[in-house]
């Protein structure tokens, strides 16, 4: 089955579950109901009746009983004033509101739901003549399609969970139940996406993150303010220090900027008017400027850039920054990691002359396939181009030839690859990189970015040859884009079991009773005398001693339980013996103390 045909399957399916809900509860009022990833939602008012998972069986047996009834998808066409009739004789004042916006223009829709959402009810922007009905037994829904033949035709299914969303996503609008459900062409499909989201289950990051003590959240300090444990510094500290020595090695240096500045600054870049509402606004008790937390660093790099003349021969200049930014993001779509309002991205902007564009590119794609080839991630990338909205500042012969470029250099590069319009920043095209979770789950981590616009918005200059006045180029690339997001994906992936460069204490050394500690001592210099050969180098590994007076067997679980990769255990055996028992995820042996430093070095 083909992503159009999977694409009509669940959109049918997003139908049908709507229609045993209106058998169930006949005074459900409907919003809209589109396709996501692995399955599809449908918006629904049911005035003061909660559905919660116990009533998931008898939605899932009327559905069936609809499925089996292999009622055909019939298409039909009304004009406005028809459709509107027929929203308000059957009670529906979310599809009149909807089509009453449609009469007037259907942009008005487009700028308010998603894409998806929008994808449901019409098409084009202008306002709407007639719009689309498909109708499937006893019921009729205002839709563009398209869908299966029959409902008989959906492949396998299962309601997953029910949510709270408010109307249009506003919140000074009416709350709805937001009812999800997955579907696949067959069962099989359908059982390998449960287990997987089992397994997810067992991965959260916000489960790993309490029980492995990496971070927490407190209500005095806010909503999505994580704040990080020592254990989860150390692996933040890692991440961004791998991250940054690969671009360090290819000619980046550091800078630093302050982390609030005047409006000023994003209304040149034109950040104020694309996202002057996600801003947090800063009050100077000394003077009248108007300040914000800066939600992103680029324009403060070009600033760096402006402050002194620069000529061809300078070109590129690297700038490397890792840093706290702040945006005002809805409390409803807060979630662990995931997205936060205190976010830090190990950001870097070169500033280049157009024939290096190409060199550039190639050396952020190797850093970002190194970084994710090393974490195991398989990776594919996004080619994020403009639409034809108005979204987008600068030239379009302008983006026409950053988006050639940048294809160019991922097909140069052999990446796997897919485009997509409408993703692109609003200032220029993008490689976004997809990586490939251990349970096959797709996000997106690095970025790639090719901009035309700020560097003109800000009249960056360096000299050219015969010292006429030339425009650089702007390129930006975050390897791990948002670390807090990153995290939420890594811990995922590894299951909490990091490698044991990245492990935020690797080795743990188990006593089994006092008459080894001076023993411990010898195994202990040992250990600060390692280095490992790893893509992150530290002075010495980062371990620790429990030597309670507690049995071997809750120290061996409690270690195991921080999913620490190395415990040592020591006992006055292994003291006799001048051997160490090196217990790993792959077993237990006996190390010979001389042998250690190597044994530990080659894991």
């Amino acid at each position: 089955m083909n992503d159009d045909q999977l694409h009509a399957m669940r959109h049918s399916l997003a139908h049908i579950t709507a229609q045993a809900v209106q058998h169930l509860w006949p005074d459900a009022k409907f919003g809209v109901g589109p396709v996501v990833e692995n399955g599809f939602y449908y918006d629904i008012d049911l005035g003061d009746t909660k559905i919660s998972e116990q009533d998931f069986p008898k939605i899932e047996k009327e559905m069936r009983k609809i499925i089996e009834a292999d009622y055909v998808f019939e298409r039909s066409q009304k004009q406005i004033d028809e459709a509107l009739q027929w929203a308000q004789t059957a009670n529906q004042p979310y599809k009149t509101e909807l089509l009453n916006d449609l009469k007037r223009s259907g942009t008005t829709i487009a700028k308010e739901l998603d894409k998806e959402a929008m994808g449901t009810i019409a098409e084009g922007d202008a306002a709407m003549d007639s719009v689309g009905f498909y109708t499937d037994g006893d019921f009729t829904d205002l839709c563009r399609g398209p869908h299966v033949e029959s409902t008989g035709k959906v492949g396998a299914f299962k309601l997953m969970r029910v949510a709270g969303a408010y109307w249009r996503g506003n919140e000074k609008n009416p709350q709805m139940q937001r009812l999800y459900g997955v579907a696949f062409a067959t069962q099989e499909e359908l059982d390998k996406h449960l287990e997987m989201l089992e397994q997810a289950k067992l991965r959260d990051h916000r489960k790993l993150g309490r029980e492995l003590d990496l971070y927490t959240m407190s209500p005095l300090v806010g909503a999505g303010l994580p704040l990080f444990t020592p254990r989860g510094t150390v692996l933040r500290d890692v991440m961004a220090q791998y991250s940054n020595q690969l671009r360090m090695a290819r000619g980046f240096t550091k800078v630093w900027t302050p982390h609030i500045t005047k409006q000023d600054l994003y209304e040149a870049s034109g950040h104020w008017a694309k996202f002057g509402d996600e801003l947090f606004l800063v009050t100077s008790q000394e003077t009248s400027d108007k300040m914000a937390l800066k939600p992103m660093n680029c324009p403060h790099h070009t600033q760096i850039f402006a402050s002194q003349p620069r000529s061809y021969r300078d070109m590129p200049v690297r700038y490397l920054e890792t840093t706290t930014d702040y945006r005002d993001e809805k409390t409803g779509e807060l979630g662990g990691l995931n997205r936060v309002r205190s976010l830090t991205q190990d950001d870097s902007h070169v500033f280049a002359r157009p024939d290096q564009i190409e060199a550039e590119i190639d050396g952020l794609l190797a850093s970002a396939r190194e970084l994710y080839d090393t974490l195991g991630m398989k990776l594919r990338v996004r080619l994020s181009y403009r639409d034809e909205s108005d979204a987008y500042l600068g030239d379009p012969e302008l983006w026409q030839s950053a988006q050639a470029q940048l294809k160019a250099a991922v097909e140069k590069n052999s990446l796997d690859y897919f485009e997509q319009d409408g993703e692109a920043a609003f200032y220029g095209p993008k490689i976004d990189f997809m990586a490939t979770d251990a349970i096959g789950r797709e996000h997106q981590v690095a970025t790639v970015q090719l901009d035309f616009v700020q560097p003109e918005r800000f009249k960056l200059e360096y000299a050219g040859q015969g010292e006429v006045s030339l425009r650089p180029v702007m390129i930006h690339c975050a390897l791990l884009g948002s670390i807090e997001r990153f995290l939420s994906v890594f811990i995922e992936h590894t299951g909490g079991w990091f490698p044991l460069w990245a492990a935020p204490e690797q080795i743990r050394i188990l006593t089994i009773n006092d008459t080894v500690l001076d023993y411990v001592q010898e195994i202990e210099a040992v250990l600060r005398d390692t280095v490992l050969m790893a893509p992150v180098k530290y002075n010495e590994l980062r371990f620790t001693r429990d030597d309670r007076n507690e049995s071997l067997g809750k120290k061996i679980r409690e270690a195991t339980s921080y999913k620490i990769p190395i415990q040592l255990i020591v006992g006055p055996k292994d003291k006799d013996a001048r051997e160490v028992s090196v217990r790993t995820q792959a077993g237990e042996e006996k190390v010979a103390l001389e042998r250690l430093k190597d044994f530990l070095i080659n894991l």
